[in-house]
């Protein structure tokens, strides 16, 4: 399964989200689904996330109330610029304003660059489309992939850090085309519920 098979599973996720009213502006990107905050907030109730201290967040929309509540846990947030194509910004938990620092305008503001990563406790990445099997389905331009590609080279994360995605039901599905060189996940959050994933047991465990 390859190219054809992700811009056909994008499309018929982004055509579902928008038809259902989950998301207004779905297509061409990661969908800002409604429940975005709702999943959030599930995610700041698990024992990955008590246990952190440092947060890798994706610049998307629907992970902005993941970054805005980490910072108001008084977790540091690392977050990539949009694209990567400015690298990568740290913002210290001790920002003035934790909902602008939240924002991609208020990164840019109250961030710093870096290039080399310190330990990352947990990562959240915007998803299109996820499946038990932690693969994951992007916007199309691999920029997850080289997110987690980047903080595993440099020991950032290692097989025992919680990747995660914030997502609306809809968007899991019982299978996400996948390639060799595709990062997964191994940890859903929902509106309604989390889901951690054994990937080499390949046994999924819902709470």
């Amino acid at each position: 399964m390859g190219l054809k098979e992700k811009v056909d599973l994008r499309g018929y996720i982004w055509d579902l989200l928008k038809r259902r009213g989950i998301s207004r502006r779905p297509h061409g990107r990661i969908p800002d689904f409604t429940g975005s905050w709702d999943a959030a907030r599930r995610l700041s109730r698990t024992i990955e996330w008590k246990r952190s201290v440092r947060v890798f967040s994706s610049p998307d929309s629907a992970q902005q109330p993941v970054r805005e509540l980490a910072l108001r846990c008084g977790k540091d947030l690392i977050m990539p610029t949009p694209r990567i194509k400015d690298g990568y910004l740290f913002i210290s938990h001790e920002v003035p304003d934790k909902r602008a620092a939240s924002t991609i305008q208020g990164a840019y503001r109250y961030g710093s660059s870096i290039r080399d990563f310190p330990r990352v406790d947990l990562v959240v990445e915007g998803s299109v489309a996820v499946d038990l099997r932690g693969n994951r389905l992007g916007k199309g331009g691999g920029y997850g992939d080289r997110e987690l590609h980047e903080l595993r080279s440099q020991g950032a994360i290692d097989s025992r850090t919680p990747v995660a995605t914030t997502v609306d039901e809809l968007q899991i599905v019982e299978s996400v085309p996948s390639e060799e060189h595709d990062e997964k996940i191994n940890m859903i959050v929902t509106p309604l519920r989390v889901i951690r994933l054994f990937l080499d047991e390949r046994i999924p465990i819902v709470r």
